[in-house]
């Protein structure tokens, strides 16, 4: 495969740098690294960077151990665990500027850098890469619906795997194999699959908890495919439900689509949480509701951008978050019904399409 620069990115960037008071910036991040270059590399604990800089040429940092990517439009910067890669660095910096870092470099590192003088002041600008990857451009767009289209599929195919005597354990244990067999690249976080009360912890690890009849199966799963990532929750009941239950879960569905209806460019995510919160807490359940209604999502399950009280950020096309309000109650049950939204120039759109009604299996 053909590697190169993404130019279009870069510049947004370099206007996101440039607000900051920089034009330069070392990037250690291997998933932004990805969505500039289009190379995935993984170095472990070895020094990695991107470092760009407006009218030079970026230059990739990475260690001769490893295949040498050939990406058009970067320089290659190619060292051994024998040098030093701070003095290496330090050679391409502009030492009379700030010097952009984002939240992925390690300290060590940076204080060596510092030692050297190698640039004027740091700054810590990930939000000027972050803002910019948060809205996905189409080629994204089509890659996120990809994947959870895969995530629907795969949903009706976890919910036949449940019957009598089976364990969380056992069933999580199909998940990924289901997935590949989809045409995923494997799962996009370590699958949550909670029966019953153990579906009050809403990140519950499955365990050898057995099935039984009247309990709640709370799925929340994710795939991966072409790097990009999907994640979606369903609440089912097995063989029966309680009137408590039943209630719960409509609160839970009617919490999720109220959220919904109001997505749409210049409203806030702050604003999309309380939809969804504002309905729990009347209906009598706030306390119940104890996380932030979504995360944004895309080359990794969980990147910056919350859906929650405190962020008052507006929301823009090509933004893709979670939806996924619920309510606990310990010991006994919990309820999560979790969408992926794209936000588009007029409203929203929905990548996942499995069936939110209440749904009784087995």
């Amino acid at each position: 495969m053909d590697l190169q620069l993404n130019f279009n990115r870069l510049e947004r960037i370099y206007d996101n740098l440039s607000l900051c008071g920089t034009n330069q910036m070392l990037i250690t991040d291997a998933n932004a690294i990805f969505y500039l270059t289009g190379c995935m590399l993984y170095c472990g604990s070895r020094f990695m960077a991107l470092f760009i800089r407006r009218g030079r040429q970026p230059v990739l940092f990475l260690n001769r151990l490893y295949s040498e990517p050939d990406i058009k439009g970067v320089e290659l910067a190619g060292f051994s665990d024998t040098d030093d890669i701070t003095i290496l660095v330090s050679s391409y910096i502009a030492k009379n500027q700030p010097l952009g870092i984002d939240r992925r470099m390690p300290a060590g590192y940076l204080i060596d850098l510092q030692r050297l003088g190698a640039a004027e002041s740091y700054l810590n600008t990930s939000y000027g890469v972050e803002q910019v990857r948060s809205q996905k451009d189409e080629k994204e767009q089509q890659l996120m619906k990809a994947a959870s289209a895969i995530n629907d599929l795969a949903m009706e195919r976890f919910k036949k795997l449940i019957g009598p005597g089976i364990t969380e354990k056992e069933v999580a244990a199909h998940i990924e194999p289901i997935y590949r067999s989809l045409g995923a690249d494997g799962v996009s976080f370590q699958p949550i699959v909670s029966f019953g009360a153990n579906a009050s912890d809403p990140h519950h690890k499955p365990d050898y908890t057995v099935l039984k009849e009247g309990d709640c199966v709370l799925f929340d799963v994710g795939c991966r495919k072409d790097y990009y990532c999907s994640d979606m929750t369903r609440t089912f009941f097995y063989k029966k439900v309680s009137p408590e239950a039943k209630k719960i879960y409509e609160i839970v569905k009617q919490a999720n689509l109220a959220a919904e209806e109001i997505i749409r460019p210049g409203k806030s995510f702050c604003e999309v949480d309380y939809a969804a919160r504002n309905l729990i807490e009347k209906a009598g359940y706030g306390e119940n509701f104890t996380h932030r209604l979504g995360h944004s999502i895309g080359i990794e399950v969980h990147e910056p951008g919350d859906v929650n009280p405190a962020n008052h950020t507006m929301l823009k096309a090509g933004n893709i978050f979670s939806c996924e309000p619920g309510i606990y109650l310990k010991g006994r049950l919990g309820v999560r019904i979790e969408d992926l939204i794209l936000v588009t120039e007029n409203g929203m759109e929905r990548l996942n399409n499995y069936p939110k009604d209440l749904e009784i299996i087995g």
